[in-house]
């Protein structure tokens, strides 16, 4: 299923700054220290490097989860990052949508998946491959 882009219906985003603890949270052993409130942490600020350039698509599949992007993620994606070897990206192929690693060794391009079910994609002279935008970021609702 290809992935579509979830777009803003206003250019300027939304500012809502959110509570962000001074103290982070133990994934160990817990800590004595307090929790106060320290400072305010925008979201767009955090996720958004270029406003004009990110975009927003939700995720169908589980061809990444060895990079720890799962079914109904949502990414964070910026054009105006670019591409390098290793790089997560939003690539077209054949006219789909696809989010995969990117992988260029020795002229060769490769769009590879983090799950062994999935074969690479490598590009070839009679298609099209082409990166759209590199994943900056990843959206996740854990349920409750």
């Amino acid at each position: 299923m290809p992935l579509e882009p979830m777009l803003l219906a206003d250019p300027e985003p939304l500012r809502l700054p959110l509570p962000l603890a001074a103290v982070k949270v133990s994934a160990g052993f817990p800590s004595p220290a307090a929790d106060y409130e320290d400072r305010r942490l925008d979201l767009n600020e955090y996720l958004v490097r270029n406003p004009v350039s990110t975009f927003f698509f939700p995720v169908a599949g589980d061809s990444m989860e060895g990079a720890r992007i799962f079914d109904g993620d949502v990414l964070v994606v910026d054009r105006s990052v670019r591409p390098r070897d290793g790089s997560v990206v939003v690539a077209f192929v054949d006219g789909e949508r696809l989010v995969k690693r990117l992988r260029v060794r020795n002229g060769q391009v490769a769009l590879v998946a983090e799950n062994p079910a999935y074969p690479a994609i490598e590009a070839r002279e009679d298609g099209e491959m082409s990166v759209w935008g590199v994943v900056v970021g990843v959206f996740r609702r854990i349920p409750a």
